[in-house]
């Protein structure tokens, strides 16, 4: 298939309306012919933590959020993108508690990385483990197989229990690439249009190496998860955070990749009112891209945007968020902390809110985000202009909970009856319609306090001007009589 150049929806299956069948209601009653690119929901499948991102299978929906009937209905109108997480599922999965039973004499013994594959005795190494990129303080757990209760440790990269809830897979193991094989059937028999490779970067697992983004191992990986895609008409979007010059091998590569750099950027820009550095970056930026500036995570930092921004002025701006009610994930391994000890891994928030719910400012930053090359994508609480929850993040104890407040149909209804929200829908609107966003690109390097970007296809042509100490958006284009009108967003 190919992707549609038009703005999606990020949202969780339970966060507009409570479940899949309710967001489907509001995708085809509230938000009407706004969301053409598609929609990404994040994990819908049964999961034993981390809001869905621990999954103990791909084969079923989570009851509480409806059925794989309501995941084909959404598609009908549609395109629906759905998370593959290929580096570990939960170790509640009935592939683990199977392996917990019978330890190596279980059929699926050979999904995990038992230790034994990565050391010879089995017994970790302190100076490799320094080598790599951790997302934890050692990246495997330790189990009890069975009633006998013998040890065995398996490799997790992810997890904020011990043992961890999330288990690595082998993806060299001929079971894996089995079970991927089933994933992709059922999910090309259910209408899933584009599949995100969620934690790709860490599924090599190599002595001597960081254990993430291990080249050229991971590219045999992805020829093989290509060629079963596009056996299915299914497309793949890589989830990699890493040092820019990563995306950029897998954009060389052939894949689509997510712009990463472009929230900060943009943030940087409006609260700073210089578009020097964002001017810069969109001249060489590679075009290829889904672009967001909102997450279910946050802003990213570190090491995204390694070598690109200033340690001082990156502060600065982390210290303006902060006061504006943001919180941060800071990065864990010291191998990967800035020598001053700059460590923000990501800026966790609401973006309306980190702008002061400025809506002339906010409505500035989704102008350039539809601007840029890629394809947009708008997640559920910046598209209503939502605000901080700290309540949420306070109940819960996890400060991304900040940002993934679950709107009732009821809130949904005030909600789009904000001004700022219904000035964002007409946005989203002349970026789904207007042909230009299919011709050429350009970046006009004007004055720091500007912003000048423009799109031409045959006689269709449109130009954004933001001045950034106003904060006026201004788009010209050519209308269908060929006259050139003014559009103030």
């Amino acid at each position: 298939m190919r992707l549609k150049n038009q703005v999606q929806l990020i949202t969780y299956p339970d966060s507009l309306g409570g479940d899949l069948g309710t967001l489907n209601r509001v995708l085809t009653t509230h938000f009407i012919n706004i969301f053409k690119g598609g929609v990404h929901i994040l994990p819908p499948f049964p999961s034993s933590g981390d809001r869905g991102f621990a999954p103990l299978t791909y084969l079923e929906i989570e009851p509480k959020f409806g059925s794989w009937d309501d995941i084909k209905s959404i598609g009908e109108n549609h395109d629906v993108l759905l998370d593959l997480m290929v580096n570990h599922i939960s170790q509640q999965s009935s592939y683990f508690q199977d392996f917990l039973r019978k330890g190596r004499y279980s059929e699926y013994a050979d999904l995990f990385l038992t230790l034994d594959k990565i050391w010879k005795d089995g017994v970790p190494v302190q100076e490799d483990i320094d080598k790599m990129f951790l997302r934890r303080p050692v990246p495997y757990s330790t189990f009890y197989i069975g009633e006998i209760g013998l040890e065995e440790k398996v490799w997790t990269t992810f997890g904020k229990t011990d043992p961890s809830e999330q288990i690595d897979f082998d993806i060299h193991s001929d079971k894996v690439r089995q079970l991927f094989t089933e994933f992709f059937l059922n999910f090309k028999k259910n209408n899933v249009k584009i599949v995100r490779l969620d934690a790709v970067g860490y599924i090599i697992k190599k002595l001597g190496t960081s254990c993430f983004f291990v080249e050229p191992d991971i590219y045999k990986f992805l020829d093989w998860i290509k060629e079963l895609a596009d056996s299915l008409e299914i497309e793949l979007l890589p989830e990699v955070h890493s040092h820019y010059s990563i995306q950029y091998k897998l954009a060389e590569y052939g894949c689509w990749i997510y712009d990463f750099i472009l929230p900060y950027r943009i943030l940087d820009t409006l609260v700073n009112k210089s578009s020097r550095a964002l001017v810069e970056y969109l001249k060489n930026r590679p075009e290829k891209q889904f672009t967001m500036l909102d997450c279910h995570d946050g802003i990213p930092v570190k090491p995204d945007l390694d070598d690109l921004i200033d340690t001082k002025e990156a502060r600065e701006l982390v210290d303006i968020c902060l006061d504006r009610g943001a919180n941060l994930s800071l990065i864990v391994s010291d191998e990967h902390k800035d020598e001053d000890g700059f460590d923000v891994h990501q800026i966790r928030c609401s973006y309306y809110s980190v702008l002061n719910c400025d809506d002339d400012a906010y409505l500035a930053a989704r102008a350039i985000q539809f601007f840029a090359p890629g394809i947009p994508q708008v997640y559920y609480v910046g598209f209503l202009a939502g605000e901080n929850d700290e309540d949420k993040m306070k109940s819960i104890g996890d400060g991304r909970e900040i940002n993934r407040h679950n709107f009732t149909v009821k809130e949904i209804e005030q909600c789009l009856e904000k001004d700022v929200v219904q000035r964002l829908i007409k946005l989203i609107r002349f970026r789904n319609e207007y042909e230009a966003f299919n011709g050429g690109f350009q970046v006009q390097d004007i004055s720091n306090d500007e912003v000048n970007l423009s799109w031409e296809k045959d006689e269709k042509y449109c130009r954004l001007n933001i001045n950034l100490i106003t904060m006026e958006t201004v788009i010209d284009y050519v209308d269908i009589e060929g006259k050139t009108v003014q559009y103030h967003v």
